[in-house]
């Protein structure tokens, strides 16, 4: 190659270079610019407001355990000792996973978040199949960071296969509450909670997906998860995706190709992604639904890019990180979201439920990213 024409092939490759150098720092300048400690004092209060709450109170001095509230705070909160120095949970996060411990000691004893009757027909089963797989995905994250499974998350994990459907339609699944409200405890729902008991089960540590013992029940797990699949809203198998890093024959290799394209698909041009595009959904109060990024969507996108592996190499997924450093309200702590169901008031309690899941997997994605 002739000196001039080398030069011209070389001088913008070193442009390309810089620039992406360039892009590069400010994007990682950019990933440090969200408030550990001040998302950790959020989480913490709310937990501490959904302990005290009268309508989260159950017997034996227990409180129910929420999907949008009690679990993100359990997946996330320990994330955030290493950076704010703690050596201990927090208060808050101690009391919540010794009220699990709790429930689960005392499984044949105490009731059921709802009984059938008042909430509908089917509620009694419904609340034990739900707090079965939330009280084995809390304590197995909890025990994978000492990288040992105890017998009471084991005991958790029995509870749960011994509700798990075995026949049928919906063999391999759990019953789960539905109270119509999306996305958590709606009709698409039952495969949201399949998909978070195969998080679970990978996450448990001392290789307890190969138990024999649980074979026959992760054999019928998989095969709801798989036969489902096709018809479930995009939420569902971004979870699923989650799923699939830790427990093997839940996406083949097309499968997740293509569902990878679909979740970049819907990222917004500001980087994150919005609940509304994840599903179909219509607010029973005929209000419009939010289009905007919001943290839950981005945060749990993230996480399960993250988790998968494909966020590394994506691009798409710095951008994601980018979006959740810059949004996050550094007077409160939180990150935003909107409910599903009906336009919210965002200062009452209630209203802040979407933002308890938005800041939960926003920190779990940021420091998941290190």
């Amino acid at each position: 190659m002739k000196p001039a024409l080398l030069l011209a092939f070389v001088a913008p490759c070193l442009v390309t270079a810089g620039y992406a150098a360039w892009a590069g720092s400010v994007e990682d300048a950019a990933l440090k610019s969200w408030n550990q400690a001040t998302a950790a004092k959020y989480l913490d209060s709310r937990e501490i407001w959904w302990q005290g709450w009268d309508k989260s109170q159950r017997d034996h001095k227990t409180v129910c355990v929420s999907c949008h509230t009690v679990l993100p705070y359990a997946l996330s909160r320990p994330s955030l000792r290493g950076a704010l120095g703690e050596q201990v949970p927090s208060g808050p996060e101690h009391i919540m996973l010794n009220n699990v411990l709790r429930r689960v000691t005392l499984w044949n004893q105490v009731e059921p978040f709802y009984h059938n009757g008042e909430y509908g027909p089917t509620k009694t089963p419904e609340s034990r199949g739900t707090e079965s797989v939330l009280n084995a995905l809390i304590l197995a994250t909890y025990d994978a960071q000492k990288n040992h499974l105890t017998d009471i998350t084991r005991s958790a994990f029995d509870a749960a296969w011994t509700l798990q459907i075995k026949s049928g339609d919906q063999a391999g699944a759990w019953i789960w509450l539905n109270f119509h409200n999306a996305p958590w405890e709606s009709n698409e729902s039952q495969y949201y909670g399949a998909a978070l008991a195969a998080i679970a089960v990978g996450k448990a540590p001392d290789q307890y997906r190969d138990d024999p013992k649980i074979q026959e029940n992760l054999r019928l797990l998989r095969g709801y998860l798989r036969r489902e699949y096709a018809n479930q809203p995009l939420i569902n198998k971004i979870y699923l995706l989650w799923a699939s890093a830790r427990l093997p024959g839940l996406l083949n290799s097309g499968e997740r190709r293509a569902l990878l394209a679909t979740i970049l698909s819907k990222q917004q041009p500001d980087g994150g992604w919005s609940l509304t595009d994840l599903g179909e959904w219509k607010r029973q109060d005929k209000t419009a639904l939010e289009t905007r990024s919001d943290g839950y969507a981005t945060g749990l996108t993230i996480v399960a890019l993250e988790q998968s592996g494909l966020a590394r190499n994506l691009p798409q997924a710095k951008r994601g990180l980018t979006w959740l450093a810059q949004n996050q309200n550094q007077g409160e702590g939180l990150w935003p979201a909107w409910s599903l169901n009906k336009k919210r008031d965002p200062s009452t309690d209630i209203g802040h439920f979407m933002n308890d899941a938005a800041t939960g997997f926003a920190v779990l994605a940021l420091e998941n990213s290190h």
